[in-house]
């Protein structure tokens, strides 16, 4: 028998804003040390997740041991976010995350991601994202080439 705990997803609800507002601000700093300081502390980053995050999107977390690994916001078909702890990074964790949104989706996904971020491009790639456009950052608060990555279900092709 064995006592591994299965990692489970659900809708993110207001009492998960400040641990999402921690993994938030973690997963940026580990994974992206080439963005600006960050100029918000996580009282504000909190107050965002809570009043603007849950309020506009479809938030899911995964869940394992009663513990908030990651979390993923869906806009319409736009993937606002989706970040994880940077201890729980290629576990499958993100997998899971995305397949959640892609199931809820209309069977078609946008996301913007940082050029610089080639581990998160490749992590879209793998699941069938393609390059739809890129920008010089212009429509960032970073002011940092992105690009636009799409994703389309076989269904809805």
């Amino acid at each position: 028998m064995t006592n591994e705990i299965k990692l489970s997803i659900r809708l993110a609800d207001a009492t998960d804003a400040a641990v999402i507002a921690q993994i938030h601000m973690a997963s940026r700093a580990a994974t992206m040390p080439y963005l600006p300081p960050q100029k918000r502390n996580h009282e504000q980053v909190t107050h965002w997740v809570q009043n603007i995050l849950l309020n506009d999107c479809r938030t899911w977390v995964a869940v394992r041991d009663g513990e908030i690994l990651g979390y993923a916001a869906l806009e319409g078909d736009m993937l606002e976010d989706l970040y994880l702890r940077p201890d729980v990074r290629r576990q499958g964790v993100g997998t899971l995350l995305l397949d959640e949104v892609k199931r809820a989706s209309s069977g078609e996904l946008s996301l913007h991601v940082f050029q610089q971020n080639t581990e998160a491009r490749a992590f879209y790639e793998r699941h069938g994202f393609a390059v739809l456009d890129t920008n010089d950052g212009d429509r960032n608060m970073e002011n940092l080439p992105d690009m636009t990555l799409r994703w389309t279900s076989n269904t809805a092709r």
